[in-house]
């Protein structure tokens, strides 16, 4: 459709160059406009050169035009270039290289196109492409086997068939005021059970919202929220005592299944989410949130170093005091005991406040703690 969407637009100009009018405003000339382009785009598989010729198209003007296979890739040429792309980031996101590769199956009425062929046929170093399947009937073929397998069919033709279902997009949760910790990464076969571990962040906690995401970006808030779920009731205590076995399952249907576990009071909560197969995300906004993430690759690793940085800041803050609590408290002199404990609840706040900001906002701060924490726990 794409491909159409060039040629109907080039046509569109075109007309307009002639005779200073624009159809856009007629659906019925655009639709036959359309028509005449997909005929165009068919024959130019197998000719180099075809006529689109309309009586009246639009206000009693009749149209013509010779349309080249040249003029048809110039029109295309990113959109072919774009699909070879595509198969660039499936071998990537496989883990494979072409050496690997056995064979090239030509798949949907679009690779038919000769440009795509060559393209293709360039892009794997001269290797003969299969075409011995019919590109449009292997699309349905694939359906039907799938359908086969879902059911249980026990078909000889397909029991030996090795048949996976990948999630297009990672899965995860929201953590730390809009970081995505990933559960299910991208490409992951269906079905599929995946665990992660969390727990609390503050003292005292009695409530934990899990905000259930889908995207690539290391923000959650760049990615779509599909759900969230809250697990209440929680005895309080010391941050990090509780502790969460999140599970996301997806079962063959493609319907997403997520739970939360309290690992100490056994308290347990969930949430089903229908269609991942296809995703929450149209096609649409697949390709977009996966184009963004390229886009936006240096800025995310940014986002990325930046979390890390609040993440060992954090830890080193919590972790003091947990040591302040078993042992320093006993071998310190008591006005520096009182000192460092001070010291740590200010760095608790100062945590609370800031739950936003910069890299060199939480490496400075750590450094500032290091430089006069340190020296104590060593001389210890």
């Amino acid at each position: 459709e794409d491909f159409d969407n060039r040629v109907v637009d080039y046509f569109v100009q075109e007309f307009e160059r002639r005779h200073k009018k624009d159809i856009r405003d007629n659906p019925r000339a655009v639709r036959r406009l359309r028509t005449a382009c997909e005929r165009a785009k068919r024959n130019l598989s197998f000719m180099l050169q075809t006529t689109i010729g309309m009586d009246c198209l639009y206000e009693g003007i009749d149209f013509e035009y010779r349309l080249t296979r040249e003029k048809f890739e110039e029109l295309n040429m990113d959109l072919f270039e774009r699909c070879i792309g595509h198969v660039n980031k499936c071998l990537k996101d496989a883990k494979m290289d072409k050496k690997s590769i056995h064979d090239v199956v030509l798949v949907g009425g679009s690779t038919r196109i000769p440009r795509v062929q060559q393209l293709l046929q360039d892009y794997f170093n001269g290797k003969q492409l299969c075409k011995s399947i019919h590109p449009d009937e292997a699309v349905a073929c694939g359906a039907a086997a799938q359908a086969a397998i879902l059911t249980g069919k026990d078909n000889h033709e397909i029991r030996d068939l090795t048949w996976w279902d990948v999630t297009p997009l990672s899965l995860g949760v929201c953590v730390n005021e809009d970081e995505m910790s990933v559960v299910v990464p991208k490409n992951t076969t269906i079905p599929a059970k995946k665990e992660k571990e969390f727990m609390t962040r503050r003292d005292d906690q009695t409530s934990i919202r899990f905000a259930l995401y889908e995207g690539e970006r290391p923000r959650a808030s760049d990615n779509i929220e599909l759900a969230e779920f809250v697990l209440s009731d929680i005895p309080p205590a010391r941050r990090g005592v509780h502790k969460f076995d999140v599970c996301f399952e997806i079962d063959a249907n493609g319907i997403l299944t997520v739970s939360a576990k309290d690992k100490t009071s056994g308290k347990m909560n969930s949430i089903t989410i229908s269609n991942v197969r296809g995703m929450l995300a149209g096609k649409d906004e697949i390709e977009r949130m996966l184009e963004e993430a390229e886009r936006f690759e240096l800025e995310d690793e940014e986002h990325k170093k930046k979390f890390k940085a609040r993440k060992l800041l954090v830890d080193y803050v919590y972790d003091t005091r947990d040591e302040m609590a078993k042992e320093l408290a006993l071998k310190l002199p008591t006005t520096m005991a009182k000192k460092l404990e001070d010291e740590i609840k200010h760095a608790i706040e100062w945590l609370e406040e800031h739950q936003v900001g910069t890299l060199d906002v939480f490496e400075n701060k750590r450094k500032e703690l290091t430089s006069i924490w340190d020296p104590i726990m060593t001389n210890l």
